[in-house]
């Protein structure tokens, strides 16, 4: 795990895949690590230009989503690294699901109609569109597990406003629109995604990565409506391969659970669909950039004092 040393820097947080660096009280330097979580495990190896995937899709949908809502990016000066703005984030993430798919599918199909005090309807096959996007949030964890929570008891234990819920509900659905909308110019459907926010003052930002395949789940729209009436398994475009291939062998973050042997075939084959991700996601070619330490020191240096950070 590299780790560097930027100027003015008063701490560093690394979280599962991302190291964030704080810049005096103002900024952060965000660095999109080659890791990879599942079951909120680090896998034992790292996977080729993921971070160079993750942090180029979230610059091009947090650059394609700024009429929607303010958001903290601020500068890209490396492939895998972004510099932005530090909010005092809220302890949520907003979970947006179009489709019956992942936690929502295995909650419906153990006969649950309820998640996150959101009432499912009935008749639904696994991955069939809920009739409107429902929000499904979770409390956001420092360490383990990240948990269900509903609207209610988010404002009721002062995670935010019922105020600032209605501003989070607002931004969330047109994004989840907007991210729909991009998806389906790319012949793909945006079946379920995140979205975490923050304030600076009294405005609300959105932060962190934006339809990701770390934090969304998408289908190839060719052929969907022709697999779900069939029966067959959709084809996914995200991260879902990989908890596949765990739950196959066994492995689901429990305890005395062992994570599978990751062979270098199975790395490789990782890496490409992330860059498949990116490519379809973007519709532009993934030009793959290995940079070293120092000159992202460096990098990151230059855009600090462009942006008078330090």
């Amino acid at each position: 795990m590299a780790s560097y040393q930027f100027p003015s820097q008063t701490n560093v947080y690394h979280g599962k895949v991302r190291d964030v660096y704080s810049i005096g009280a103002s900024w952060l330097v965000m660095v999109a690590s080659n890791r990879i979580s599942a079951f909120d495990v680090i896998l034992p190896r790292p996977i080729p230009f993921k971070g160079q995937v993750l942090n180029q899709i979230a610059e091009y949908m947090l650059n394609a989503t700024r009429d929607i809502c303010p958001n903290w990016l601020v500068d890209v000066p490396a492939p895998n690294v972004s510099i932005g703005k530090r909010c005092v984030p809220f302890k949520i993430e907003m979970v947006v699901r179009g489709n019956v798919v992942g936690h929502a599918w295995r909650t419906y199909s153990s006969g649950k109609r309820e998640l996150c005090g959101v009432t499912m309807a009935e008749g639904l096959k696994e991955n069939d569109f809920f009739p409107e996007p429902i929000i499904t949030p979770s409390t956001k964890a420092d360490a383990g597990h990240d948990e269900d929570i509903s609207k209610e008891d988010i404002i009721a234990n002062g995670l935010c406003s019922a105020d600032e819920w209605k501003i989070l509900e607002d931004y969330t659905l047109k994004l989840f629109a907007r991210g729909k909308e991009i998806a389906a110019k790319q012949r793909l459907i945006l079946a379920d995604t995140k979205y975490e926010f923050g304030k600076i003052g009294n405005t609300i930002y959105l932060m962190d990565e934006v339809h990701t395949p770390d934090s969304s789940r998408y289908f190839y729209a060719d052929g969907f409506e022709e697999r779900q009436a069939s029966g067959e398994k959709q084809k996914q475009l995200s991260k879902e391969f990989v908890r596949e291939w765990l739950i196959a062998n066994n492995f689901m973050g429990k305890e005395g659970q062992t994570v599978p042997e990751m062979s270098d075939e199975w790395i490789d084959t990782i890496s490409k669909r992330y860059i498949e991700l990116f490519e379809k996601v973007t519709g532009r070619p993934f030009v793959p950039e290995s940079v070293e330490d120092a000159v992202i020191e460096s990098k990151v240096k230059e855009a600090l004092v462009r942006l008078n950070a330090i």
